[in-house]
């Protein structure tokens, strides 16, 4: 794959402090001469797959309508006004997750996945805003785009997708093949289709407070301690049995407030949370995996690498993948750290690897994690 210009003459310092969450930018040519990995044929077989999210997109008679995959049956590519979104591609070819790499001055951890939209002629699903930053990179014809930074986000009643009721542009341009638009969030955007055409959209992770805190208050019930039963010893009688007292009230509220949450605490939730594979992601391991001794033989000599699939984060001396968490020394948090940062180990550092690493390569090895380089 050819290096993403991506940013034009704008350096990564230089473009998130002017644009990102604060304005849109046009990267023109941002790869030039830039050709589909993934033609309409294949586009259209990955969405029959349910393991693939897909939704289809119609707007006939003024009518909109929406479908959830697998999608069985296509309109003709000749019929106007549809619109295929097939999420997560990333996860399913190699050149969409390269493509999504080579925004790695962006943390992974907030790297969401690549979603490719095929459009028929004047296909589009509507004025609409996302709630996350976004860039929308032009792959293959050409798409219209209609752009306005308004406050007034109210969205149409009764129909299957959110589109702004009065949306407002300010600026229209069209993007050809190697052309990008970056979005902030909030951020009213439409495009449609001139023809045949493809986009490809590099989105972000942005969850809610409201989601983080719910996800959060789960993830720690296990680990809540209160000891003891409530009891009333001095319990006197009452004139009004429907009242809860202010004595009981007390008395659950002391305990209660005996919850505390640490800085570690959240870190864990968070590292495990924003590595927790998709629920439609699966992993496979090889059907005859090697032992760890021959494992190590083949590893340190050709170096090991990611699963497309696999989320690898870190912070401090705590390692998080696919969800899972656990706590390292400082040589062996250096070695990890740039399997997460690089997403592969050469032969020279994973012939490096203390027993404790390569004993935990050679489960991700097994668990389809992680693969040995060819």
């Amino acid at each position: 794959m050819k290096k993403l210009t991506l940013l034009g003459d704008l350096t990564p310092a230089q473009f998130l402090k002017d644009y990102w969450h604060k304005k849109p930018c046009v990267i023109r040519q941002a790869i030039p001469g830039f050709q589909p990995f993934i033609d309409r044929d294949a586009l259209f077989e990955l969405a029959k797959r349910d393991d693939v999210e897909s939704r289809l997109v119609t707007h006939v008679k003024q009518k909109w309508d929406m479908k959830s995959g697998p999608q069985d049956a296509l309109p003709a590519t000749t019929k106007k006004d549809w619109t295929l979104l097939v999420q997560g591609v990333n996860l399913h070819d190699d050149h969409a997750d390269a493509l999504l790499r080579q925004f790695n001055f962006l943390p992974d951890a907030r790297l969401d996945d690549l979603m490719i939209s095929y459009a028929s002629d004047t296909g589009g699903v509507g004025p609409h805003f996302d709630s996350y930053d976004v860039f929308l990179l032009q792959a293959h014809g050409t798409r219209h785009w209609r752009i306005g930074d308004q406050k007034d986000l109210s969205l149409q009643q009764g129909v299957p997708l959110k589109i702004l009721r009065n949306f407002e542009p300010t600026e229209e341009f069209d993007l050809e093949p190697g052309d990008m638009l970056y979005l902030p969030p909030h951020y009213a955007h439409e495009g449609v289709a001139v023809g045949e055409c493809m986009t490809y959209s590099i989105g972000f992770r942005a969850p809610s407070f409201q989601e983080l805190g719910e996800a959060f208050l789960t993830f720690m019930s296990d680990s809540i301690d209160l000891p003891g039963r409530y009891a009333d010893p001095a319990l006197a009688a009452t004139s009004r049995p429907g009242e809860i007292s202010t004595a009981m009230l007390a008395q659950v509220t002391a305990e209660i407030n005996k919850v505390q949450f640490t800085k570690d605490d959240i870190t864990i939730f968070l590292g495990e949370y924003l590595s927790e594979p998709k629920a439609s992601v699966f992993f496979e391991g090889p059907k005859r995996p090697q032992t760890l001794d021959k494992f190590m033989q083949l590893a340190s000599k050709r170096g090991v690498f990611l699963s497309r699939k696999t989320q690898m984060l870190y912070r401090s001396e705590l390692i998080f993948i696919n969800g899972e968490s656990f706590e390292v020394d400082a040589a062996d948090k250096a070695l990890l750290s740039v399997l997460a940062d690089s997403r592969k180990l050469d032969a020279t550092l994973t012939a490096s690897a203390s027993q404790d690493v390569a004993e935990a390569l050679h489960d991700w090895y097994r668990q389809g994690w992680l693969s040995i380089q060819k």
